[in-house]
């Protein structure tokens, strides 16, 4: 029993270890993207620059339904009025699978 739950532990370890590299991996291609993108001029991750800190997008947006697509078209098409005076500009020339990577970043802080 004692080597079955060492065994087992062992296993447990191992995964979440494995689980972990990959979301890190995961995290630095969206915020290459961001940067790539300019994102990171108006937003910073835990602070307000012109536009809104991700942290608060990504409490405003948790747990509605349809929060990571209208999110993804607001990064898209812009948007003006959703945080404020300042309009967001569209983002027309990033991919929708780059847009999908970066939303699933910001919904995850």
């Amino acid at each position: 029993m004692k080597r079955y739950l060492i065994t087992l532990l062992g296993s447990i370890g191992v995964t979440l270890a494995t689980l972990n590299p990959v979301a890190a991996a995961d995290a630095a291609k969206a915020e290459a993207l961001l940067k790539k993108y300019n994102c990171t001029q108006c937003h910073g991750i835990d602070k307000k620059i012109l536009g809104p800190a991700y942290k608060d997008v990504a409490k405003k947006y948790k747990g509605q339904k349809d929060g990571a697509a209208l999110l993804a078209k607001n990064v898209k098409a812009g948007s003006k009025g959703v945080w404020g005076q300042v309009p967001m500009p569209p983002n027309d020339k990033v991919s929708d699978a780059e847009i999908k990577e970066m939303v699933a970043y910001i919904l995850a802080l």
